[in-house]
């Protein structure tokens, strides 16, 4: 169970990665997008190597 949602923390984390600009253009109305865009993508990092390390902890 414990593994189960260090992958979907992980998941979380890459599509964080992955989808940071356009996630950035749907939900936030601020001027600024490279800097909401480079803030997702670090909270997106973090939370791929919280998950990963879940993972590998409940192994």
């Amino acid at each position: 169970m414990l593994r189960l949602l260090g992958l979907i923390i992980v998941l979380f984390g890459v599509i964080l990665i992955y989808d940071a600009r356009t996630i950035a253009k749907d939900k936030f109305s601020f001027g600024d997008l490279n800097e909401a865009t480079s803030g997702l993508k670090i909270i997106g990092s973090i939370c791929s190597i919280i998950g990963s390390l879940i993972v590998y902890v409940s192994m």
